[in-house]
């Protein structure tokens, strides 16, 4: 692991039937939808499903994209008690992403939206299929650091990450299984 990349990796985090019940759960109960967001002019279907679930009356903007929270269903908010606990850091957020398979993916980029604060922490917990997660450093864009996000594992990007690296998620064809995503993180109120 690259010295100045400043996460934390949990394989375990979750055991495989505690981490098997919340991926059915998920899946089933959370309202997943294809939102379309606008890049260079034209509007493009994000690659994968997502859920926004936060604090009632929590906002999240990102790509023009607004999305308001109406709070948390019991599922995610004994696991989120769980994350904060691990992260050492308090969250009001979650943006769920739903991978169908490995041809969903998520480009190259920062969560640096102005409501995380200078130095978020985020936390980013995975369930069903192993993916890749990418890291790439913003000032060269060319040092990639890789981590296999396994059922059940949880990544810590602490304070900084954010500001000097960028990640994605890319396509692995021969995956054909869905992921789940978690990432939480906390939503400071916009002035």
């Amino acid at each position: 692991m690259n010295m100045f990349l400043h996460v934390e990796l949990i394989e375990d985090f979750l055991i495989a039937n505690e981490a098997d019940q919340l991926l059915t759960e998920l899946t089933n109960r959370l309202e997943w939808r294809q939102d379309t967001i606008n890049l260079y002019g034209k509007s493009h279907p994000i690659p994968r499903l997502q859920c926004f679930v936060a604090s009632q009356g929590v906002r999240y903007r990102y790509s023009n994209l607004t999305m308001e929270g109406r709070g948390y269903p019991t599922a995610l908010q004994s696991i989120r008690d769980k994350v904060e606990s691990a992260a050492n850091h308090s969250f009001n957020a979650v943006l769920c992403n739903l991978y169908r398979d490995g041809q969903d993916s998520m480009g190259w980029h920062s969560d640096n939206e102005p409501e995380l604060g200078e130095r978020p922490v985020i936390a980013s917990l995975s369930l069903g299929s192993t993916r890749t997660f990418r890291f790439r450093d913003l000032s060269t864009k060319k040092e990639t650091v890789d981590f296999e996000l396994s059922h059940g594992s949880l990544l810590v990007m602490n304070a900084g990450v954010q500001k000097d690296w960028e990640h994605s998620v890319p396509k692995r064809l021969r995956i054909k299984q869905p992921r789940i995503n978690l990432t939480f993180r906390l939503i400071e109120p916009t002035r």
